[in-house]
């Protein structure tokens, strides 16, 4: 049980200390993930981005993903995706997210690209990881942009996406696996939804503490 998020993010960075000082890029899914990239960020003494990934909700039920797309165009469609939505659906619901992508982009990083990938370790952190859409259309676009070594990181999973992971990137470092899951809040004593301001914020404070490391 982690007390809160920031509580999660410091054990989970001292989980990942291997990778530490090999100015490693940490890349948070906002807006929860954006907490925890820069507090494992700060451990690692590493470098710290957000990246953009999209669910693609069903016609029907919006909140349940059928796969996601991430800000470079790279798309995870679930095993029963193609079953369930029409080629004509699927097109429009890629549509709708690609435009909120290109808002999200323009408010989180003010339109700047992501940092460098290639050649670099690319640790992928998120709060807890549920469905886990998002974060394999990110996986695919951390492969893309050519990362020497791709990681993934969370305080909480199922057992099933844990496995599953290990089996797509170079290593999962997973804080708590509990036997009945249900949700990423259940091992958290605080848990609220970050606002867009909170997850901006946190960029921020990042991109000042590194420019004052650098006039050191």
């Amino acid at each position: 049980m982690f007390k809160n998020r920031k509580d999660a993010a410091i054990q989970l960075g001292k989980a990942l200390e291997k990778y530490k000082g090999i100015n490693a890029l940490v890349l948070g899914i906002p807006r929860g993930g954006a907490e925890t990239a820069y507090y494992v960020a700060r451990e690692l003494e590493g470098d710290m981005g957000l990246v953009i990934s999209r669910k693609l909700g069903h016609p029907q039920n919006p909140e349940y993903a059928i796969g996601a797309i991430a800000e470079d165009g790279s798309i995870y469609l679930s095993p029963y995706a193609s079953s369930e939505v029409s080629e004509e659906e699927l097109a429009q619901i890629k549509k709708e997210q690609e435009e909120e992508i290109k808002s999200r982009i323009q408010r989180f990083r003010n339109g700047k690209p992501l940092p460098e990938m290639k050649g670099r370790t690319v640790i992928l952190v998120d709060d807890g990881i549920a469905t886990g859409a998002t974060l394999m259309a990110t996986i695919m676009l951390c492969k893309n942009n050519e990362a020497q070594k791709i990681v993934v990181g969370a305080p909480v999973s199922s057992r099933e996406m844990a496995k599953k992971l290990k089996t797509l990137v170079d290593d999962v470092i997973i804080l708590e696996i509990p036997y009945d899951y249900h949700a990423v809040s259940q091992v958290y004593e605080e848990f609220f939804n970050l606002r867009d301001e909170d997850a901006i914020q946190f960029l921020k404070d990042w991109e000042k503490s590194k420019k004052e490391n650098q006039n050191k």
